[in-house]
């Protein structure tokens, strides 16, 4: 299967809404309605800084996403990429979409001078991690989170 990769338009908004809502699910996750306005209007909003990448199939058929952002790395004194969320649907896994992503997000990190990309996963997503470990290298840091409010 070949996928393409792409930056997402105004017009993959339902089927985005509808994956970004299906990973909210894996992540036992529920996005509300002001969450999933907001995550999209980010998308456009070159200002706010997070990007969107789609794997589409041979089709034209969205089946995946990828979304980042550029960061500031105080470790290089230079900029990196954070790969804040990437999904690709349960009916398209295996078929090279997230591998394409990667590789669109290793290009785009390569050709703005950005030194790395770093991304977190579950520690039980295993599946993802079996992907990850042929693309990049596994690291010792240990991830905590604080909620306000």
């Amino acid at each position: 299967m070949v996928m393409t990769v792409r930056s997402i338009h105004e017009s993959d908004r339902e089927i985005w809404r509808r994956l970004f809502t299906d990973y909210g699910v894996f992540y036992e996750t529920s996005f509300d309605e002001h969450v999933l306005s907001g995550v999209w209007a980010w998308l456009f909003d070159r200002a706010h800084g997070v990007r969107c990448l789609v794997a589409v199939n041979e089709t034209d058929a969205v089946v995946g996403f990828a979304m980042y952002r550029e960061f500031p790395d105080t470790f290089t004194a230079g900029t990196a990429l954070y790969l804040d969320d990437l999904y690709v649907d349960p009916s398209a896994r295996s078929t090279g979409a997230a591998t394409a992503l990667l590789a669109e997000l290793e290009r785009i990190g390569r050709d703005s001078g950005c030194g790395s990309i770093r991304w977190n996963t579950a520690s039980d997503n295993l599946r993802a991690q079996r992907l990850y470990n042929t693309v990049a290298t596994k690291t010792d840091w240990v991830s905590y989170e604080k909620e306000f409010g």
